[in-house]
């Protein structure tokens, strides 16, 4: 048997890859983040599989799900939001499944950063304005971070950042930010990115923790900040422009050439 990591998006179902569903579909027991992973993603499961929200279990209650299947030679999925990769909590199962010898693989998802942007209709690379994305947290009730990975580190490069698990601490990243980025610089917050319920707050590093405590958002929402966001008058790439050569596209030549 192998257990599927499986990164269900952040919410809309048809974000689900087809590799994730096809996955889902064929295996008698599927595990899943309830809080963050909508019903329609794991109703692809057979109509038999033992479907459970492990949302409530403990590490040890979910391992013991998996060593269950695993005596049984079943298959199972492993649905988390998002892409697993990212604050996944994937890296301690993985380490227990390895001693435990029970093989695994891993199947990406569409991140929540890149839903995100979709939403926004904006790119997070903007050419000689940000051409680097951080993708972050701050220290709250979580794990510290760590060594070198402060914010005030982070805020030097003045790079886009993509901060998670941090809504309820907008106060501290605007006090940290602000002498890198300046107050006036646009942040977009973005709730349940994908979900019927998804709401778009946009403002700046001074006006925005306003705007999200009036919209009563306390968790489960990414925040953007960067000039990328409401870029104007920059460049064109040299991607598509014609001066510029490259082994896929020759210089062309005019007739008087």
């Amino acid at each position: 048997m192998t257990v599927h990591f499986i990164g269900a998006g952040p919410g809309d179902p048809d974000l689900l890859t087809i590799r994730g569903r096809d996955l889902i579909a064929r295996c008698p027991v599927c595990l899943y983040a309830g809080s963050l992973v909508p019903a329609a993603v794991v109703a692809h499961a057979p109509a038999d599989a033992r479907v459970v929200d492990t949302a409530p279990l403990t590490l040890d209650e979910i391992l013991a799900l998996i060593e269950a299947a695993h005596a049984e030679g079943k298959d199972v999925a492993r649905v988390h939001s998002g892409d697993p990769s990212l604050y996944g909590a994937i890296a301690e199962q993985i380490r227990r499944l390895r001693e435990l010898g029970i093989p695994f693989d891993i199947t990406p998802g569409v991140p929540a950063f890149a839903a995100a942007a979709a939403a926004l209709g904006t790119e997070l690379t903007v050419p000689e304005v940000a051409q680097t994305v951080i993708l972050t947290r701050t220290a709250m009730k979580s794990s510290p971070m760590p060594e070198g990975e402060e914010l005030e580190n982070l805020a030097r490069t003045r790079a886009t950042l993509a901060i998670h698990l941090s809504i309820r601490n907008l106060r501290e990243v605007r006090r940290v930010l602000a002498p890198h980025y300046g107050d006036d610089c646009p942040v977009a917050v973005v709730y349940r990115v994908g979900w019927p319920d998804q709401q778009i707050l946009r403002g700046t590093l001074a006006d925005i923790a306003g705007k999200v405590r009036e919209a009563k958002i306390t968790r489960t929402a990414l925040i953007l900040i960067g000039p990328a966001l409401d870029a104007h008058g920059f460049r064109d790439s040299a991607l598509y422009d014609g001066a510029h050569a490259h082994i896929l596209r020759p210089v062309r030549r005019t007739a008087g050439d």
